[in-house]
């Protein structure tokens, strides 16, 4: 990736879905950018296209025009192997549902990345230990997802999401399902992550989440409608998680 280059860049895209006899834009003409180590938020009413550009930015989903830039690689147009291998190496996700795989255990969950990249099982089981250990679940290896609280849930999904090393981390309500107390965990554990210097776009409803991260854009009708640079607030980076 050349040293100036965003993480990512969308240039004029457009999704549209045809639905029978109707045509549904969900994003039209959607520009933006997303530096390095930056934490965006990404806001806006049902149906202004986030869970759409979220399933671009991942690799669900293709632009029906315009470009994606990922890392500097123009991946608009990527067969779906290679959009495979672009989500399982360059990309984690964190869910509002956590999408845990309730017949392994917790060290199992976080490997399963490592697996589709043909990892050794020694070096993913060391990877994976080390990785639960950085999101307090070195007690909790050989747990199944249903012993576990919420809150521990989405720990596990976290752990998973950062086994990769990816360059850009997705996330969608990850505190939706949670109490306040678990919400807040898991939002430290973000801040820590940005203090890292990990890039973060997130999706949420709730404007004080949004408010965690630098920066706020706010969708409407496929459109950007606002971009808002704002001071850091909340917890303080580096808090235990």
């Amino acid at each position: 990736m050349p040293p100036s280059a965003p993480i990512l860049k969308l240039d004029e895209v457009r999704k549209t879905y045809r639905m029978g006899p109707v045509t549904v834009e969900a994003l039209r003409g959607l520009s933006l950018e997303v530096e390095a180590g930056e934490y965006v938020s990404i806001m806006g009413p049902s149906g202004c296209g986030k869970s759409t550009l979220l399933n671009l930015l991942g690799c669900l989903d293709r632009p029906s025009s315009g470009r994606y830039l990922l890392g500097g690689e123009d991946i608009s147009n990527l067969e779906d192997d290679a959009l495979s291998l672009v989500r399982s190496q360059r990309l984690g996700f964190i869910f509002q549902s956590y999408n845990l795989i309730q017949q392994l255990t917790v060290v199992e969950n976080i490997e399963v990345p490592l697996y589709y990249q043909g990892v050794s099982e020694e070096e993913s089981r060391a990877k994976a230990e080390r990785i639960a250990s950085m999101v307090g679940l070195e007690h909790r290896l050989e747990h199944k997802p249903f012993e576990l609280s919420g809150g521990q849930q989405q720990r596990v999904a976290i752990a998973r999401a950062l086994v990769n090393d990816p360059l850009l981390i997705l996330a969608d309500e990850p505190t939706g399902n949670l109490d306040s107390s678990s919400g807040e965990e898991i939002l430290r554990m973000f801040d820590r992550l940005h203090a890292e210097g990990r890039t973060l776009v997130l999706v949420t409803h709730d404007p004080g989440v949004s408010q965690r991260g630098g920066r706020t854009i706010r969708l409407r009708d496929g459109r950007v409608e606002s971009d808002l640079r704002h001071p850091k607030s909340g917890s303080t980076p580096g808090g235990s998680p």
